[in-house]
């Protein structure tokens, strides 16, 4: 019986200790869940919306600058924009088009010779030099290329357009200065951004 006395106190030590361990066991899958919850939130910031700027400009109802969801399609815009005129050339774009923030597109008029593509990525060209890469040729530009130049608007590019016809191309740049409208100081503002070929 003495020996069994011995023994028995020892096997509930024996569970006593073991208790902690199981404890800690038991507390260690609640630790391990808390890095879940913090990817799940990671995530939900990640597919928050955000919204773009686009211009539309041409033959629209509403011509102007419009504020869509990310991912939006050309189609979305050109309804905000009030939808087409009736001279409006809608076979030349690509409805189903994806925009991106700071797009511009130039809807054409039905007949009208478009050089550039209607869709302009960047509405402003580069005003770096002759090297910029980014010139644009008065000789063979059209309205809508013409009018992203500093200081000529969508008039002032129908007279460099309406000269460019009576006068044939532009032999210099400095020859635009002939065109009514375009004086020294504009000339000026853009002389960087033009090229005759």
């Amino acid at each position: 019986m003495l020996a069994l006395y011995v023994l028995f106190p020892r096997g509930e030590s024996e569970e006593i200790i073991a208790a902690p361990s199981d404890l800690i066991e038991a507390e260690s899958p609640q630790l391990s869940e808390t890095p879940t919850l913090n990817n799940e939130t990671e995530t939900m910031k990640e597919t928050e919306p955000v919204n773009i700027l686009i211009e539309i400009k041409g033959h629209v109802q509403k011509p102007g600058v419009f504020e869509l969801p990310a991912e939006s399609r050309l189609h979305m815009a050109i309804d905000l924009a009030g939808g087409f005129l009736p001279e409006a050339d809608a076979l030349s774009l690509n409805m189903a088009m994806k925009l991106t923030d700071e797009m511009s597109v130039y809807v054409p008029e039905i007949g009208e010779t478009v050089i550039s593509p209607p869709v302009i990525e960047s509405p402003v060209p580069s005003a770096a030099g002759p090297s910029g890469g980014g010139l644009i040729n008065i000789n063979t530009a059209d309205e809508a290329g013409l009018a992203t130049l500093p200081g000529i608007g969508p008039s002032k590019a129908a007279a460099i357009i309406a000269y460019r016809e009576e006068q044939g191309p532009f032999a210099t740049i400095d020859a635009l200065k002939d065109v009514t409208g375009i004086g020294d100081k504009t000339f000026e503002q853009l002389k960087d951004s033009i090229s005759i070929n």
